[in-house]
């Protein structure tokens, strides 16, 4: 999947979890997701959404995690995805692979 198609899919799921409040289109016109309308419940379904969706494991219990814009949300897709021996890899929201 080429970087424009990942942003294109993770701003529909962006939308998706926030049952449609939030347009892919804003989210794919940047800023921040809390300023473009994420609550907490939709950061959840969104966590949810992009785990299932790229078996991957998104930590949010780490200090400083970064899932604010969609380039945050592509970066943690793009670092986790599923490592050489075929299982999810996890990766902490603040990007360090902890």
């Amino acid at each position: 999947m080429g970087a424009t198609e990942l942003r294109t899919r993770v701003a529909a799921l962006v939308s998706e979890a926030t049952g449609g409040d939030v347009p892919a289109a804003d989210v794919l016109g940047g800023g921040s997701l809390v300023a473009l309308g994420v609550d907490s419940l939709g950061l959840l379904r969104l966590v949810d959404a992009i785990e299932l969706e790229y078996g991957v494991e998104v930590e949010l219990t780490e200090p400083g995690h970064r899932l604010d814009t969609l380039d945050d949300l592509v970066a943690v897709v793009e670092a986790a995805r599923p490592d050489d021996a075929g299982g999810a890899a996890q990766l902490s929201a603040a990007g360090d692979g902890r």
